[in-house]
Formats: structure tokens, C-alpha cells, sequence
């Protein structure tokens, strides 16, 4: 069997696995859920076109590291077929351990256990299965291998994973003020005392990079409605939870029910193999799944939270540079119990209030440009934009939603 497939891609075109070993990394079972988990949760809700998935980011990112690879590879840096193949396989399996709707159930169906560390966990699982042949790809991603520029397109300000979803979210939402310049940053990567740095004449286009990550982020993936969605599904969650957990015969598929009737760790991740291997069941399908069947339960609040997210009948949501008042809060709740008859405790889970926040550039993870003299200096300091040092400021964003129906 030829291994060594060809991948039609909508927004490189081909890609190409480079070796069988990948190719039976993408067959497996852990990997293809993937093919089953929305890239950007329920911002399909906002941009309809939003459809593309995890599995085609995982093989995206892949793709341009060995692009990557190869573009260093002609610049005199040694690379030899093991760490080639070994990276490949690091950015490949980074998103292995997000649960369904990406980010938006993580401190819902998993509480305080962060995708990265449910992916260390399979990709270990995944190394026993086949004979420790993931041992340097793990070494790379968990940033112990010597050659730190490894781990860098792996997880860094300008890795292989930011660079697809950027251009991918682009694609799939159609929000083109996003774009940027993908085959001319990779061109102008380059290595420096085993570090990954940007060559003097890439300045614009990692320039350009920055400013759209930040627009990206408040047009899409803090995009207001998709946040207001995003808190109904975790209410949805949390309630399920509840009642599931108070004794209640809540319907699910088996590895949702699983979930939903515990709370587990990541040290259950690592030494109870039925935690694993029901997360690696689980997807967007045991989700919708039980929001159908929740729309008919017999508990109001499940019910309502359902069937309003399943018509798009969404939260109102106000945002605000200023902390929530708790005046305000209560207020909202209030009106809440009221309109629905609800004592005051289970108000929290028709109101939701937090904040988001926007970091485009953090510079204690630089993204250096190497000059022509063979100096290092940091975008922010090199740049010629007053706003790149402005963007390495964290915006933060206060909200509070509740359903539309309730007037204050």
C-alpha cells in the first residue's frame, strides 16, 4: 500500500505525507476524531462558513513545517530525516487533545485541564502503541530537545499552528483584513545559534502578521455573538452536569455520559485508561446529539438552553473596557428569576459574565529579526509602527449576557 498520500487542500492545494510513519499517526482513531471537532467552536454562528475542522488545521500546519523544514534546509541549516519527520509529527498531534467545540468546553466537560495536556497524554499512549517511535517528536514537544528552533514551529509567536489558523480562519470566514503573507514568512525564516528567527527584510510581513492576529481576534474568535453562543453551550454543559451528578437520568452517548457523571484530572488521564480511551470518542456529534435530545427533558433549564441554541435564539451580550459592576450582575438576575420563575441560584446558569482577553504579541516570547550586521532585536523594538509595541499590551474585555427576552 503506498503511504505516501496526496492531500487536495482548499487553501494550499497538495499536500504530501512524507512518510508512512505519518500517514498510520493520521489513521488512527485518536487522529481522525479530529475530522469531528469544529476549528473555531461556534463561530459558524456569526460566519456560516466557519465549518472546517481540527483535522484539516492538524494536516495544514504539518504541511507548512515541512515547507518550513525544507526552506531552512536550502539555508545551510542540518536537518536530518529523523528530526524532519519528528516535528512533523509534534505539530501534527498538538491539537490531539481538544475535546469537542475546540476551546469551549474546557472549563465545562473538563474542568481546569488544559488541551495541552490531554495532547502529551495520547501522544504517549500513541507512543507505546507503536514501539516508542514517537520518543523525539515528544522530546520536541514538550521543548527538551537541544535545538530549541524545533520546538519553536511547534509552539512559539510564530509557530506552524498560528500560521495555518490564521490563514485558514481567514479562508473558511471570509474575513480577508486577516490575511497574511504565509509562503513569504516562511521564506524569510531562519536559524541563529539554534534559535528560529526572521530575516531583516521579513520586518513587514511580521508586521502585517501581528496586526492580524489581533484583528482576527476581535472579528472572529472574540467575535461577540460567538461568545454569547459559546457561554450558552457551557451553561448547557454545566447544567447537564449538575443534574447528571445529582442522580438524574440524563440522556448521552456513552462517552458524554462518562463525562458528564465525574469530574476527572489529568493524573485520571494518565493512570485510568477509561478516561482516554472515552475521550477519544468523544466530538461535536456527542454533543449536538444530546442537545436534540435535552431540548424535550423535563428540566426547564436544559430544555430552554437547548432549544434556544439549537434556533440561534442567542444571549444578548454587552461588553465593556470597565469591570462588571456586582450591582449590575444582580440586577440582571433578577429580572432573570422573574421572567422565568427561577429561585436566584439557578440564575447563573441563564447569566454569564467574564472577561476575554487580546494578546497579539507577548514579548517574553520574542519573535527576533536577525539584521544584516548579525544583530538580534525584537519586532517591537525594530518596527517602525508605533502600534506593534502597543499590541504587545493585553486588551482585556469584560461581558455579561443573558437571553434577549429579559428587560431590565
Amino acid at each position: 500500500m503506498n503511504k505516501k498520500k496526496i492531500i487536495n487542500d482548499p487553501v494550499y492545494g497538495f499536500l504530501h505525507i512524507q512518510s508512512d510513519f505519518i500517514f498510520d499517526i493520521i489513521q488512527h482513531p485518536y487522529f481522525q476524531r479530529l475530522r469531528h471537532i469544529n476549528q473555531l467552536g461556534l463561530s459558524e454562528y456569526v460566519y456560516p462558513g466557519a465549518r472546517h475542522t481540527r483535522f484539516q488545521h492538524a494536516l495544514g500546519a504539518m504541511h507548512l513545517t515541512n515547507r518550513a523544514v525544507e526552506s531552512l534546509k536550502t539555508k545551510g541549516v542540518e536537518i536530518s530525516d529523523a528530526e524532519a519527520e519528528a516535528v512533523q509529527l509534534a505539530v501534527l498531534l498538538h491539537d490531539i487533545g481538544h475535546g469537542p467545540f475546540s476551546h469551549t468546553l474546557e472549563e465545562s466537560l473538563l474542568t481546569g485541564i488544559r488541551h495541552e495536556s490531554i495532547s502529551y497524554v495520547l501522544m504517549n499512549k500513541l507512543n507505546d502503541e507503536f514501539d516508542r517511535r514517537l520518543d523525539l517528536a515528544l522530546t520536541i514537544f514538550r521543548n527538551a530537545y537541544p535545538r530549541k528552533f524545533f520546538h519553536q514551529l511547534v509552539s512559539s509567536q510564530l509557530d506552524m499552528d498560528r500560521l495555518d489558523y490564521l490563514k485558514r480562519d481567514c479562508f473558511f470566514t471570509g474575513v480577508e483584513e486577516g490575511t497574511i503573507g504565509v509562503d513569504r514568512i516562511i521564506a524569510m525564516l531562519a536559524v541563529h545559534e539554534d534559535e528560529l528567527v526572521v530575516e531583516e527584510k521579513g520586518i513587514y510581513n511580521i508586521e502585517n502578521f501581528i496586526t492580524s492576529r489581533r484583528l482576527m481576534y476581535w472579528q472572529v474568535y472574540l467575535h461577540k455573538t460567538a461568545v454569547a453562543a459559546e457561554r450558552m453551550l457551557v451553561n448547557v454543559i454545566k447544567r447537564a452536569k449538575a443534574l447528571t451528578q445529582a442522580g438524574e437520568t440524563v440522556p448521552a452517548s456513552d462517552a458524554l455520559q462518562f463525562f458528564l457523571s465525574k469530574s476527572y484530572s489529568i493524573d485520571d488521564f494518565n493512570n485510568n485508561t477509561q478516561v482516554a480511551e472515552n475521550f477519544g470518542k468523544l466530538d461535536d456529534h456527542d454533543i449536538w446529539g444530546a442537545v436534540k435530545l435535552w431540548q424535550d427533558y423535563p428540566d426547564f433549564i436544559l430544555s430552554h438552553l437547548s432549544t434556544a441554541l439549537l434556533q440561534r435564539k442567542l444571549f444578548q451580550i454587552r461588553f465593556s473596557n470597565d469591570a462588571i459592576k456586582k450591582e449590575s450582575i444582580e440586577k440582571v438576575k433578577q429580572a432573570v428569576a422573574n421572567q422565568y420563575n427561577l429561585l436566584k441560584a439557578e440564575t447563573s446558569y441563564l447569566v454569564s459574565f467574564g472577561s476575554v482577553s487580546n494578546e497579539a504579541y507577548t514579548e517574553g516570547q520574542k519573535i527576533n529579526l536577525l539584521m544584516k550586521d548579525g544583530r538580534l532585536i525584537d519586532i517591537a523594538q525594530a518596527s517602525d509602527l508605533p502600534n506593534i509595541q502597543a499590541l504587545s499590551k493585553v486588551v482585556k474585555k469584560n461581558y455579561l449576557c443573558w437571553p434577549k427576552n429579559v428587560s431590565l
